[in-house]
């Protein structure tokens, strides 16, 4: 299998330029045009090719692409020119900016020019600045020969870097994973209901008024701190709050660059999203804007899957290309709306795995709570059996509303959620307790679980240790590895959680550790830690499984702890089983761990 390593230069001006649009919009646009590309096989000389579309389509075609891997910095962007402008699928995907959130974690940054300099492999070039709002035929000679050097210079850079990350043993397994995430976009399979989509718009339009009517205020009204925080108040959300750098005292969180308060856009309750949006002075909803978002998509073809790689502290995947898949809503009024506009192609259908509990069923796992795992494995009603002991009854007596607090307990507290949190977090759900109930819920849940409760505190050790330079293992013996000196705990996947710059201060209550990320200093602290490695392990054991599905029939999306696959309509009964047998697979480092899941198979993504 030959290795080729590409790198594209294309127009774009002031307003049409990847910082404008999506990377999907700026290559399906009309506007689009490659000056030209640079190809560099194996560790051979790079090449510089400019021309016309056909010409360079000529030049391109001379390749076996299909016999090769092909490796770029941004493989979203290079990959969908290949794949869109060009036809041209490779055997398989590499890329470097993917590589370098994996090793080096998403606080630092994953620009080319910031790596190479990281790894003193030479300087990225500035040419490109003097391209802008120039076509193809408007550069000199001896402007595009310059140009035509600087894109040489990247792909050499490219090539480098790829060998570094080898060289520090990146993990074989992490390649298929990164190829088979950008093919979920860069050969795109699903398809949008556009009449639905643009149904579905008007009535989020409509209904921006009456929401704020039922909410009892005007535009205007939201203006004034008191009254929003009276409004979210009486909607069940607790008003976020900073400290001010004025007045040094507790304040509000109410501006456009308060992300407690831009979170909100995304609540469960239309009205919560509304009030917010008019706050800010959008015009739009986040509803309204996502779905104008997939009308324009499905104007311009099928929809590709913008899944990140690495794109969490974690290592899971993240949502990209300005569509957060992670997040589109499967509660309240516009529930699965937009997912029932995302629909298999003509003669398939979707099937839609989703891990059953997963990460309560890690945490208990790593923690060696074996009463819990030999439950989960039995596959017995562990919400019933944790609602018994709160409420002092038999599992047979247990009420269907006790059974949702059992519930809420199981899949909330084992991070180490505090009873004030856990108090909101009912109540989000329609529970309400006292805060003397929630004090008594999360007694019981901690002494029930003794084990998940000293794993806390193991991991706060492990902090302390880390903060050192030292080590201090744990969790299940031979699952996680701590790199005192990287500042790091190693997952099973090979790769790394870091907590760069991991130091103890001085607290109200005691020593609290920090560590630093683009937005800043960020607490950390033993159920924290709990929660980013078992989310981890979830991501190492949901990766296995996913490689194990794509053999077989094509991922095109994956979404929390789901993985969504499109089959042949004839063959969704075998495809189906086949599915659910690789989301049960246990990977070897993982002996005892009880996984299951739950699978549907539709037309649409949303059932």
């Amino acid at each position: 299998m030959a290795f080729i390593t590409i790198d594209f230069e294309t127009f774009y001006d002031v307003e049409y330029s990847l910082s404008k649009v999506t990377t999907e919009e700026y290559v399906r646009d009309p506007r689009f045009e490659v000056i030209g590309v640079g190809v560099k096989v194996d560790g051979g000389e790079t090449e510089w090719a400019s021309g016309s579309h056909e010409e360079l389509s000529l030049y391109l075609s001379q390749f076996d692409w299909a016999d090769s891997m092909v490796l770029a910095h941004n493989m979203m962007f290079d990959g969908a020119i290949l794949s869109w402008q060009f036809g041209i699928v490779p055997k398989a995907y590499a890329d470097t900016l993917c590589m370098a959130r994996a090793l080096h974690g998403v606080e630092v940054g994953g620009s080319l020019k910031k790596l190479a300099e990281r790894y003193q492999l030479g300087v990225k070039g500035t040419e490109v600045v003097k391209a802008l709002g120039k076509r193809r035929e408007q550069f000199t000679p001896e402007d595009l020969a310059k140009y035509g050097d600087y894109c040489i210079n990247d792909v050499e850079l490219t090539y480098d870097l790829f060998k570094e990350f080898m060289a520090q043993g990146f993990p074989k397994q992490e390649l298929r994973l990164i190829d088979l995430t950008l093919r979920m976009f860069t050969t795109p399979t699903l398809e949008l209901d556009k009449p639905a989509l643009e149904a579905h718009l008007e009535e989020c339009r409509a209904s921006k008024e009456k929401l704020l009517e039922e909410c009892g205020v005007i535009k205007s009204d939201l203006m004034s701190n008191k009254k929003l925080a009276l409004v979210l108040g009486n909607l069940g959300v607790t008003p976020p709050m900073k400290i001010s750098k004025t007045t040094g005292k507790e304040t509000y969180a109410f501006s456009k660059t308060d992300e407690a308060f831009l979170a909100l856009q995304d609540h469960h309750d239309p009205h919560v999203q509304t009030v917010v949006a008019a706050r800010l002075g959008a015009k739009s909803t986040l509803e309204e804007t996502r779905t104008q978002r997939f009308i324009d998509i499905a104007s311009r073809g099928k929809m590709p899957g913008p899944i990140r790689y690495c794109a969490a502290h974690t290592t899971r995947w993240g949502g990209d290309d300005k569509i957060n898949l992670q997040n589109l809503p499967s509660r309240g009024p516009n529930a699965k709306k937009l997912k029932k506009c995302i629909v298999a192609p003509e003669g398939h259908v979707l099937i839609d795995c989703d891990s059953a509990q997963i990460e309560a069923r890690v945490v208990a796992w790593l923690a060696e709570q074996e009463d819990v795992v030999e439950a989960f494995a039995a596959k017995k009603d562990v919400y019933k059996k944790m609602a018994s002991q709160i409420y002092s009854v038999a599992e047979d007596k247990v009420t269907s509303g006790q059974r949702e607090v059992g519930k809420a307990v199981i899949l909330g507290c084992g991070y180490g959620m505090g009873a004030a949190r856990l108090k909101d977090h009912l109540a989000l759900k329609g529970v309400d307790v006292s805060s003397d109930e929630a004090r008594h819920i999360i007694q019981v849940y901690r002494e029930a679980n003794w084990c998940i409760s000293n794993l806390w505190a193991s991991a706060g050790h492990t902090l302390k240790y880390m903060a050192n330079g030292d080590t201090l293992p744990f969790g299940r013996e031979g699952v996680l590895e701590v790199y005192g000196g990287m500042k790091a705990i190693r997952l099973p996947s090979g790769l790394c959680i870091r907590y760069g710059g991991l130091r103890g201060v001085q607290g109200e209550k005691g020593v609290e550790y920090m560590y630093d990320t683009r937005k800043g200093p960020s607490r950390i602290y033993g159920g924290k830690v709990v929660e980013n490695v078992c989310q981890g392990i979830a991501r190492c054991i949901i990766g296995e499984q996913m490689l194990k599905i794509a053999k077989r029939y094509r991922v095109v999306l994956t979404v929390h702890d789901s993985v969504v696959a499109c089959v042949a309509e004839q063959e969704a009964e075998e495809a189906q089983a086949y599915v659910e047998q690789c989301m049960r697979y246990v990977p070897s480092w993982a002996t005892g761990l009880p996984v299951n899941c739950e699978s549907e198979v539709h037309k649409t993504y949303g059932g």
